[in-house]
């Protein structure tokens, strides 16, 4: 049986007050195509607005931070973001760990303060153009996977998402069969990983996932969703991503 679809948009550094009306709008959309998961992962600033302004809608946040509390003066822990409204969260995308120095180890411990804040955990994992090009794409990848793989995971609660990442914001896009892949090793990783339930756990592109490319990429056998950048930030945008997930 195949896993329900997921759509996440993630705004990354993107959204003032203004924005609000576009996550109400794309809410609305996904209230239209109720057989797939739509998420939205706004800046940190506009989670509770946003939960007042799209009650029922599922919104997320970018990070969390792997203590409950502390001196850990600008961030937040995973209780303060969900007790602003957020339902999961996206933990270890590339940008975080090239630009905070993000390990393994602290993206297992921050999906691990997630769970046991009743939240969902996105995992990003990927590789970089050269690690492609030196033909160890699926070993970094999936080393990273087990690196940040978190203790007691439970397809209920943990996704997984896999953005190249020389094809972030680039408009680049791997070939399908490269994509295809890559998805078929993570699912072994995850079987390897978890055993009984690894088939649950959903599986993200991510990656210049746009309107013009979504039914394809959601069409490749384990792309159980996308994980979609800049093209979330509509729902001009983000609606025909929604429906090719819902045709898929």
């Amino acid at each position: 049986m195949a896993n329900r679809k997921y759509i996440v948009g993630n705004w990354k550094m993107n959204g003032l007050r203004a924005q609000l009306s576009d996550i109400a709008d794309i809410a609305e959309l996904a209230e239209s195509h109720k057989d797939v998961d739509v998420a939205i992962c706004p800046p940190v600033t506009l989670i509770a607005q946003a939960t007042d302004k799209a009650p029922g809608f599922m919104i997320g946040a970018q990070d969390c931070h792997f203590a409950n509390n502390g001196a850990h003066t600008g961030c937040l822990s995973a209780e303060m973001i969900g007790e602003a409204g957020a339902k999961l969260t996206i933990l270890g995308h590339s940008e975080r760990r090239t630009d905070q120095h993000e390990t393994d180890a602290e993206v297992k411990a921050k999906a691990q303060a997630a769970h046991a804040a009743g939240l969902g955990a996105i995992i990003c994992v990927g590789e970089t153009e050269q690690e492609r090009d030196a033909g160890k794409a699926i070993d970094v990848v999936c080393g990273q996977l087990e690196g940040s793989f978190p203790d007691n995971a439970d397809a209920a609660w943990l996704t997984i998402a896999y953005e190249p990442v020389w094809a972030i914001g680039t408009g680049r896009v791997p070939e399908v069969s490269d994509v295809e892949e890559m998805h078929a090793a993570i699912r072994t990783k995850l079987t390897e990983l978890m055993g009984k339930g690894a088939g649950a756990v959903r599986i993200l592109y991510g990656g210049s996932m746009n309107g013009a490319n979504a039914a394809q990429l959601l069409a490749v056998s384990n792309v159980d969703g996308g994980l979609v950048g800049g093209a979330s930030l509509t729902a001009e945008k983000f609606g025909p991503i929604i429906k090719a997930a819902a045709e898929a």
